[in-house]
């Protein structure tokens, strides 16, 4: 049985860039996929649903331009992650970064919970299932999977700024 975390260790944690370095990790996977897919990648599409393909095979065009600026968006994220921790950071506007940092993170949640809520009544049958999404099998792969995991992405960009936010009052 797991052993929750004596006072020192969370302390300890709460005092450390870990939430940063996972969110830019976090960031760059996601932004990793969403270059494999508008580069034409077909890979775990169908988990994302079946309007991302149109009647040709092929993704819509405003969909894969669409896919590229999300792509670039992410990797912007990660950069705001780490700059919050990295000394090279230092040179940005602080206060910049850390509404960039409570704005995504703040973001990512209401999205994770948005859809869980909207993707629960089409699972349930209090919504019909979205002409994008298509089938309930790509609605439970956005339950279960594409939701929590926008939702692991929320929690570490706001736990990234909280930290930066206390460094920021330590030193002042």
């Amino acid at each position: 049985m797991p052993v929750a975390p004596d006072h020192s260790t969370r302390k300890r944690l709460a005092r450390s860039p870990w939430a940063a370095y996972a969110a830019c990790a976090w960031a760059v996977v996601f932004a990793l996929m969403s270059f494999y897919w508008a580069s034409g990648g077909r890979a775990a599409l169908e988990t994302l649903g079946t309007g991302f393909v149109g009647s040709d095979g092929q993704a819509p065009a405003d969909l894969i331009t669409f896919t590229w600026i999300t792509g670039f968006l992410k990797l912007l994220a990660a950069g705001v992650a780490l700059a919050l921790v990295q000394p090279w950071g230092r040179s940005a506007p602080r206060k910049l970064l850390l509404v960039g940092a409570w704005a995504a993170g703040g973001l990512f949640v209401l999205y994770a919970l948005g859809n869980a809520v909207q993707h629960l009544l089409m699972l349930t049958g209090g919504l019909p299932v979205a002409r994008t999404i298509g089938t309930l099998e790509a609605v439970r792969w956005h339950l279960f999977f594409w939701d929590p995991l926008w939702l692991v992405g929320g929690v570490l960009f706001l736990a990234t700024a909280r930290y930066a936010g206390r460094q920021r009052e330590a030193r002042a």
